[in-house]
């Protein structure tokens, strides 16, 4: 059975700033995708950033809403992930929170 994990990450940036570090940071999942074996799509619409990746068949889809104070994200995990769920919201949760960090 798939679950969807709901993720809030506080912030202290302005919404362009964060949009420009969650921008930055799915570039660099993009470019770390080794041999093509991982295929990752995102599109902005506004504040809102839809993902899709995808590997050996299987699909994590989401979308994460850029707010005044916090980014929310919602992840949609196949089967075989559902069952590490809280092992990967508190992943996302953690490199989340250091890439909105004020520099």
């Amino acid at each position: 059975m798939s679950d969807t994990i709901k993720i809030d990450i506080p912030h202290k940036l302005t919404r362009d700033v964060a949009r420009q570090r969650i921008s930055e940071g799915f570039g660099r999942m993009r470019s770390q995708a080794v041999g093509g074996m991982l295929k990752f799509e995102d599109t902005w619409n506004g504040d809102r950033l839809d993902f899709r990746a995808g590997m050996l068949g299987q699909s994590v889809v989401g979308h994460l809403d850029i707010l005044d104070d916090h980014i929310h994200v919602e992840v949609e995990l196949p089967t075989f992930l559902a069952a590490i769920a809280n092992k990967i919201k508190a992943t996302i949760a953690r490199e989340g929170q250091v890439l909105l960090e004020k520099k």
